[in-house]
């Protein structure tokens, strides 16, 4: 069985396709395309993205009403067993939301939209997503957020740091996260989330390929029974 993964649509996301066609032609095999009122995701998967948008509008909170989706309990469930999840933008708001990952997104500083390409420093490069780079490598990669400021208490600031979690940080001011962090990884490192978008950035027609790697990582890093 070749490599199988699933690419989660909520209303209102519009980085769906874009996600879909970068997991297949970085990582190949078949991608499958789940609605957010599904119960179920299809069996035997390997990887599972939830991409960026505006899921419910970004009513409430970003991600707040997309996390209670049906499917993100088979998503939390697809997680514990070790299935590797990568949340992008909305994404990642989602991921923080249902619990999957600390912290919160909150309204970036100076309240405004920002979307431009941003360097980036890996901080981790042991991760499932991020074995490709190296450690403290520069990288650049486009932003398109509202709320992405990242935010959580000084203790889980401080453990993120300790057990190595924070995967990349800005490597200039972006959006007011705290300690500049963009992505992050849950405890058992099978879960990021980030701001910036790595499908955006796979091949050099569309301005660079820098995101290229994290998808590489994934599907290299798959070690089958």
């Amino acid at each position: 069985m070749g490599f199988r993964s699933a690419v989660i649509t909520f209303p209102g996301s519009n980085c769906d396709r874009d996600m879909a066609v970068a997991i297949e032609q970085v990582c190949g095999g078949e991608v499958h395309r789940v609605w957010h009122g599904d119960a179920t995701l299809p069996e035997g998967l390997d990887f599972i993205a939830l991409p960026g948008g505006f899921s419910y509008g970004d009513y409430l909170r970003s991600g707040a009403m997309a996390a209670r989706s049906p499917i993100m309990r088979a998503v939390v469930e697809a997680a514990g067993r070790g299935v590797k999840v990568l949340g992008v933008c909305n994404g990642f708001q989602v991921l923080t939301e249902s619990g999957l990952l600390p912290g919160v997104l909150m309204r970036n500083a100076g309240i405004r939209f920002v979307c431009r390409e941003v360097a980036l420093t890996v901080e981790n490069n042991t991760s499932a997503f991020t074995h490709r780079y190296f450690k403290g490598q520069k990288i650049t990669i486009p932003v398109a957020h509202h709320d992405g400021n990242y935010f959580a208490d000084d203790a889980t600031l401080d453990r993120l740091e300790g057990e190595g979690q924070v995967a990349f940080r800005y490597a200039e001011e972006v959006n007011g996260s705290a300690r500049n962090i963009a992505g992050v990884l849950s405890e058992k490192g099978n879960v990021l989330g980030m701001m910036p978008h790595p499908e955006r950035f796979i091949e050099a027609a569309h301005g660079g390929i820098d995101g290229r790697a994290l998808f590489e990582g994934v599907v290299k890093g798959l070690v089958r029974a």
